[in-house]
């Protein structure tokens, strides 16, 4: 029998992400069962990959599958989680593994969305009107979005490594973080907004991606103002 204390997570109910909770109720039945979290990640990445794929024929009914895929795997990603914190199969390894796969995922994405686009007819002129950069491609803006993504779980990882896993956590608002905008999708598939999409991708990206630097900075200033204090 499950013990309810195991259930307990260290965050109020308030402040739990949606997500979070709605994956803690559905993997619940595995915590004693011989699924472990590297499963579910192994899972969340497959799916993931498969979402990139589906963006790269730049097609509409391939997008929207593409969409939903992506949502699963969005989702999965707070499922090995909640899996580890219930059934106390937590690693060191598996965590790693969870955020590469996070990283690859995210960053295959953007791409494959860059170059399902480039494949239409008219969509880097269309681009190129809607980019204040006159003239770039849409493959160019996913590599753009996807090397910021890059850089951003680098170093929210970093951080993660000076100050333990609460300093690196994403902001939140009404139990949605920063990366739940992947739930909005199949929003963009469906009204065929791909392209302005991707555009505000390449410029927000970059712009968050600065401030994590800045988060990055100032968190190893903290750390070696602690060295300093422990030294003294």
């Amino acid at each position: 029998m499950l013990n309810p204390q195991r259930f307990a997570h260290p965050l109020t109910s308030a402040r739990r992400l949606w997500d979070a909770r709605l994956a803690s109720r559905m993997v619940a039945p595995l915590a004693e069962s011989w699924v472990t979290p590297n499963h579910l990640t192994t899972l969340r990445l497959g799916v993931g990959l498969c979402a990139a794929a589906a963006f790269v024929p730049g097609r509409y009914g391939w997008s929207n599958i593409a969409a939903l895929l992506l949502v699963l795997s969005n989702f999965l990603d707070h499922a090995d989680g909640e899996l580890a914190r219930l059934s106390g199969k937590t690693s060191r390894t598996g965590h790693w593994y969870d955020l590469a796969s996070d990283a690859l995922v995210t960053i295959l994405l953007f791409i494959a969305i860059g170059v399902g686009l480039s494949g239409k007819p008219g969509m880097d002129t269309d681009m190129a009107l809607l980019s204040v950069l006159q003239g770039a491609s849409s493959v160019l803006l996913g590599i753009v979005a996807g090397t910021a993504i890059a850089l951003i779980f680098f170093l929210r990882m970093r951080i993660e490594e000076l100050h333990g896993k609460h300093a690196a956590q994403q902001a939140s608002l009404g139990g949605f973080e920063t990366e739940d905008v992947l739930y909005l999708f199949p929003l963009a598939t469906l009204s065929d907004a791909l392209a302005p999409t991707l555009l505000v991708a390449s410029i927000c990206a970059p712009l968050y991606a600065v401030w994590v630097v800045i988060d990055y900075q100032r968190a190893v200033r903290r750390n070696r103002r602690m060295a300093a204090g422990i030294a003294g």
